[in-house]
């Protein structure tokens, strides 16, 4: 699973803020949550492998949430739009909304939508106080989507930490407004029910994938699986640009 420039699929309707494509780069996405305020004792990792025991033995454990670069296909589309079909707006907020999620609107963000889905549900215990991450997760918290959308859009501290990550990867910086055909996901694991959660603001609100097991991390079995359906789905294509990777302790 090599690195990737993942955005939105080009279908996407035209936003009114664009930001640059961020890089699928663990120690980039590292130094961007610790700038915006998680704890050092937690970062990304590259995930090789979701069934190769010897390569999941690198990983810290346990994975708190996994962000998944895929590309947007006609098959991944299609998919989306028939389960989209059958589910209302998400309409939580507050103490009553579990996992956290946010409605993506500003274009080419899903790789910030995915970070702040996996530091807000994963490791929001994890975020230190009075810092960009803490303001914004206290200021949004009790908004409706559309409100909260438009705080992100509104965000100077979140733009700023953004474009200075989005800007320092290993590959060539994108234009915000650039078409391209890769997205992020995040899966998290709920601390209130025990459940996998699918979180894309490309969505309707957050996708509930089935009950884990109380010692169960987001790399296992169960989860896997999870991630594993969307490789499946592009094999007819020959599509391989998947990226993968996960938020876990960091060791010295």
């Amino acid at each position: 699973m090599s690195a990737a420039l993942p955005a939105d699929t080009v279908a996407a309707p035209r936003a009114r803020k664009a930001f640059i494509p961020l890089e699928c780069n663990p120690e980039l996405m590292t130094r961007l949550v610790h700038d915006l305020g998680l704890s050092s004792r937690f970062g990304f990792v590259d995930v090789y492998s979701i069934s190769d025991p010897d390569l999941l033995a690198f990983v810290p454990r346990p994975a708190l949430a996994l962000l998944l670069v895929f590309p947007v296909s006609e098959s991944y589309e299609n998919a989306r739009l028939e389960e989209d079909a059958t589910l209302e707006d998400w309409n939580k907020k507050g103490e009553e909304e579990d996992p956290m999620w946010f409605k993506q609107t500003i274009r080419n963000a899903c790789g910030m939508m995915g970070v702040l889905h996996a530091v807000a549900n994963g490791a929001r215990e994890l975020i230190r106080p009075d810092t960009p991450l803490s303001r914004l997760l206290d200021r949004t918290r009790p908004l409706g989507r559309l409100d909260r959308a438009r705080a992100l859009e509104e965000s100077d501290e979140l733009e700023v930490a953004h474009k200075h990550a989005a800007t320092q990867g290993d590959s060539a910086v994108p234009n915000a407004e650039d078409e391209v055909e890769l997205h992020y996901v995040c899966f998290t694991k709920s601390a209130k029910n025990g459940h996998l959660y699918e979180l894309d603001g490309r969505r309707k609100g957050p996708l509930d994938r089935g009950q884990l097991g109380e010692e169960d991390d987001v790399l296992c079995d169960k989860a896997a699986a999870v991630v594993q359906s969307f490789i499946d789905r592009e094999k007819q294509s020959g599509r391989l640009d998947f990226s993968l990777v996960a938020l876990t302790p960091t060791f010295d």
